[in-house]
């Protein structure tokens, strides 16, 4: 099936090997790092990769070599975040990007530089495994799927979130962050024809929201209804022939918090500590997951 000019018509087709489906969350995504280090160890391995925001990120390293030399990649490239600038930096560097753009307070070109050094690969179409990433199209209102082109641009765009980094321009329009318009793609994978699906998220829809209580924690609460909202909805619709595995975090008491505060450079120390924990939790239920499958059939799961 060719694209349509929002990108939402492209089919891999029937047949596809197991989804990864990657979510967003900014510091948080060193969770799926651990997930994917559980994934393959238990001999699982993508037939298809999708990808929103920081998934966006991880899942291009994993298409590009889907095994755990990903994993090693990934953990380089979660290091360079929290000490290359990617959300750092001076306060006064901080105010002058946010005083020239009047829209965001870092610039992308950490983030890429990491990108292009951690993902062999300059183009989608170079990937090991069928990827796909989402973004928010700021004139079309729309999400549109990049599954060819550049790499680097299309995660660019897909990880851009607005107010801290700049919208990114390709083929004379305007995106931002994915998880705007799709923050954990299960309905996606099912449309392209995976039928076993295996979620990477970072752990926040497993927790109840409380009312805000400051200012700034508002467009938090809001944006969080929104995207757990799709997630449910995306579960309760899936056909009776698809499997979804739902892999959990291990999350402790430092990943608390919104997406601001989980872009903060501290944040990205407790990168080691998270990676670990959900391939910890993700062993342990793949485990037991894999083995009654085995036993009696596959069905759906969830976190643990």
């Amino acid at each position: 099936m060719e694209p349509r000019p929002d990108g939402t018509g492209v089919g891999v087709g029937t047949g596809v090997g197991p989804a990864f489906v990657l979510g967003g969350g900014g510091a948080l995504g060193a969770h799926e790092v651990g997930m994917l280090k559980a994934l393959f160890a238990a001999g699982v391995t993508p037939g298809l990769v999708l990808g929103t925001s920081v998934g966006a990120i991880n899942g291009a390293a994993v298409a590009a070599e889907p095994s755990q030399t990903a994993v090693a990649r990934l953990i380089e490239l979660w290091t360079g975040l929290g000490r290359a600038g990617v959300f750092t930096g001076s306060l006064f560097g901080r105010v002058s990007t946010a005083v020239r753009s009047r829209t965001h307070l870092y610039t992308p070109t950490a983030l890429s530089g990491l990108l292009r050094e951690h993902v062999p690969a300059d183009r989608i179409e170079e990937l090991a495994v069928p990827y796909q990433c989402v973004a928010a199209n700021i004139e079309r209102a729309a999400e549109r799927w990049f599954d060819r082109g550049p790499l680097v641009e299309a995660v660019l765009a897909s990880s851009a979130v607005p107010g801290l980094l700049p919208p990114v321009a390709i083929g004379g329009e305007h995106f931002v962050d994915g998880g705007l318009v799709n923050s954990i793609p299960v309905g996606r994978a099912v449309a392209l024809g995976a039928r076993e699906i295996y979620v990477l998220q970072v752990g926040r829809v497993e927790r109840p929201l409380t009312p805000p209580k400051l200012p700034w924690d508002v467009a938090t609460v809001a944006f969080e209804i929104a995207r757990r909202h799709r997630f449910a909805r995306d579960m309760a619709d899936l056909p009776p022939h698809v499997t979804v595995r739902v892999l959990p975090t291990g999350a402790g008491p430092a990943d608390e918090g919104g997406t601001l505060k989980q872009l903060r450079h501290r944040a990205f120390g407790q990168t080691a500590a998270r990676i670990e924990r959900a391939y910890a939790a993700s062993s342990r239920y793949l485990e037991r997951e894999l083995a009654a499958a085995d036993g009696a059939g596959t069905t759906p799961g969830g976190p643990e």
